[in-house]
């Protein structure tokens, strides 16, 4: 009888140090209000998504959506001051220099979209007086400018730059279309550029690398985001390229810009806040969709509208201006450049004419996809094989 209840206890013990190695379950109800809400920001941003691009993009929006919900696919701009062999390490991954890799035929390819597009009607509708038509021009594109990706529908990841042996990181990750509107802004030697909205730094990047500037000016109307900004370049560029005399970083309001100084610079870059699409669906944190974020949100237009008119104004003229988005939206992409050519003509006396970017989406029409037929500037989609963007760019040249 002893016996028996010595093993009885025995096997209870080990009953009871199982049941603690066991995870708890909750024993009460998970409360919507106590975690997160029922309605989070990213999804808020799909529902407004799917009312409003289902309609601009018709049968293209399915599969846009299920890109943007996917992993994006990143480029690394490969950073010429680094003394690392970065870009044939990179190679010998099975990356490839989308920039050095276009296709001879792309020039014969673009003169045979000319003779058909002479039939159509190019430029802005009447109301935005823009000079007829759009020009057509070659662009010279930096030779500097290397910026490699993975071959369509190959999803693998970079790694993370290493620094060499000045602590200047090697290449830089970011949306590879990113790199698009800076080699559209065509950069030659000797000129002096405007980045009115340069933070976070990836596109500031982009122009250093073609080592022709004169000046350049970097200017973010957010302390925290130009402190961020300083800290990229000191991740990757010499500091004797960060001199007082070839570089400038400021913090203020871009769409005051005039005030400070106009009909100035060769180049201007005007990549505005957005929705950011791709951000708005998979993150909740800082998201423009959120509640609290509502009339900032509403506002968007009006301020790009106020920055672009800011930077076509700080280009001298006969200066090239590019406006950039990241995001498919139409108000915010098109319908800005519109209201900004009509209200600088109409208020500032400043002509424009719309440059076409037709033959860098024949250059780069096998890495990236292109909506089709848009009236106004270019456009990256998403596509699961090659999962970049949204990127929408459109450029102008100043006349008077």
């Amino acid at each position: 009888m002893m016996a028996i209840l010595v093993d009885t206890r025995l096997l209870l013990r080990r009953v009871k140090d199982f049941r603690s190695l066991m995870p708890r379950r909750n024993r009460v109800k998970e409360k919507w209000a106590a975690t997160r809400p029922k309605n989070p920001p990213t999804r808020l941003a799909l529902q407004h998504f799917d009312a409003t691009y289902s309609v601009q993009l018709g049968n293209l929006w399915p599969s846009v959506r299920v890109a943007l919900l996917s992993e994006r696919k990143y480029g690394a701009l490969v950073n010429n001051f680094s003394y690392e062999a970065v870009l044939a390490n990179l190679q010998a991954q099975g990356c490839r220099d989308f920039i050095s890799d276009t296709h001879t035929e792309t020039q014969s390819c673009f003169e045979q979209d000319k003779a058909v597009e002479a039939d159509k009607e190019l430029g802005v509708s009447m109301k935005t007086s823009v000079n007829n038509s759009q020009q057509h021009s070659a662009l010279q594109l930096s030779p500097s400018i290397k910026c490699v990706v993975f071959p369509r529908g190959d999803i693998t990841r970079f790694k993370p730059a290493r620094p060499d042996m000045h602590g200047l990181l090697g290449y830089y990750l970011m949306d590879a279309a990113s790199v698009l509107p800076c080699l559209a802004l065509d950069v030659q030697e000797g000129h002096s550029v405007l980045d009115l909205c340069a933070a976070p730094g990836g596109k500031t990047l982009v122009l250093l690398q073609t080592q022709a500037i004169r000046f350049l000016c970097l200017n973010d109307v957010s302390v925290s985001r130009t402190l961020r900004l300083k800290r990229v370049l000191n991740s990757y560029v010499p500091k004797q390229f960060l001199s007082d005399e070839m570089l400038r970083i400021t913090s203020f309001d871009g769409t005051k810009w005039a005030e400070v100084e106009s009909n100035t610079f060769d180049r201007v870059i005007v990549d505005v806040p957005c929705t950011t699409d791709r951000h708005s669906l998979m993150e909740d944190d800082n998201n423009i969709f959120s509640k609290s974020r509502t009339a900032e949100r509403r506002r968007l237009p009006q301020l790009q509208l106020e920055l672009l008119l800011a930077g076509i104004k700080a280009a001298c003229p006969g200066g090239e201006i590019v406006y950039s988005t990241c995001t498919l939206s139409q108000i915010q992409n098109l319908s800005v450049v519109e209201q900004a050519v009509y209200l600088a003509r109409e208020n500032h006396g400043i002509h424009l004419e719309v440059v076409s970017l037709r033959p860098l989406t024949h250059m780069f029409r096998k890495t990236f996809h292109f909506t089709p037929d848009l009236q106004l500037g270019e456009m990256v989609v998403p596509h699961l094989a090659a999962n970049f963007g949204p990127i929408y760019m459109c450029k102008l040249k100043r006349l008077t």
